[in-house]
């Protein structure tokens, strides 16, 4: 009787445990606090993966949860990742820029490259998780090393916010989504200088002097229903995250078109 006691014991313990995730591998780690945009942080330590191509951009189709595509091209030119929760923020993190570099393994040139947050990755093994592009990865390494590195799989790594930077010349870029129409208009806010991300996007019609807040739809795209047909043409009005804002003026014209892009000829600098 005692014998069967004590297997029976046991037998509990086994399920308990499988329960409780004791079999199931490494523990998961909760995401650390929001990233801000104290560009003076000292660097935090974070996991890094990647996924895609050796040498690609990330997704297949060089998109991403942001809704941003043609990533593998300028001004991207392949350098993003995913971040998880604190640095994504729902895809208020989109477009935001890190500098990111790993000591261990001996690869790792140890010398910071940056990174565009294009995507998300929810993947729970570290308070931050960057997972990079292939051609981001193995930016991190040291010149001729980049194989040597992506073999290594996760790694340890270490970053800090910056402010992005864009070539001479590059303007807040708009991208009216398909499906948009006079009463539903959704659109995608790229090239974003200094904080890089955008917290609140507001609408400004035709001969109106009032301006309406669009809601965040997804990644860095969003939408205005209404009622009534809009009247274009429209002004957007760009907030960041530390609270700057700027007037693209009329940039989506009378004659505007879904699947079509309007850049502005403004720029935060």
């Amino acid at each position: 009787m005692g014998s069967l006691t004590t297997n029976i014991v046991l037998a509990v313990a086994v399920v308990a445990a499988l329960v409780g995730g004791g079999s199931c591998g490494p523990p998961k780690v909760p995401p650390g606090p929001n990233i801000t945009t104290n560009y003076n942080a000292p660097w935090l330590p974070a996991r890094a993966t990647w996924y895609g191509q050796p040498y690609g951009s990330g997704p297949t189709d060089n998109g991403g949860a942001c809704g941003i595509k043609n990533v593998n091209l300028p001004p991207y030119n392949g350098m993003i990742s995913c971040g998880n929760v604190p640095i994504f923020k729902d895809g208020r993190g989109c477009g935001s820029c890190y500098e990111v570099k790993c000591e261990q393994p001996a690869a790792c040139s140890k010398q910071p490259v940056t990174v565009f947050i294009t995507d998300m990755n929810y993947e729970p093994i570290s308070a931050y998780h960057f997972d990079f592009s292939g051609k981001a990865f193995g930016a991190m390494a040291c010149p001729g090393k980049e194989t040597e590195l992506r073999k290594a799989g996760i790694i340890d790594m270490q970053f800090r916010r910056v402010r992005c930077k864009y070539p001479g010349g590059q303007k807040v870029t708009f991208h009216v989504e398909k499906g948009s129409n006079p009463n539903y208009l959704a659109v995608l806010v790229k090239f974003v200088a200094d904080d890089g991300d955008v917290i609140q996007m507001d609408l400004q019609e035709a001969g109106l002097p009032a301006w309406r807040p669009m809601k965040l739809s997804w990644g860095a795209i969003w939408r205005m229903d209404t009622a009534t047909p809009l009247k274009a043409p429209f002004s957007i009005r760009v907030t960041t995250e530390s609270g700057k804002s700027l007037i693209a003026k009329d940039v989506i014209p009378v004659n505007w078109m879904p699947d079509a892009i309007y850049v502005s000829n403004v720029q935060f600098y």
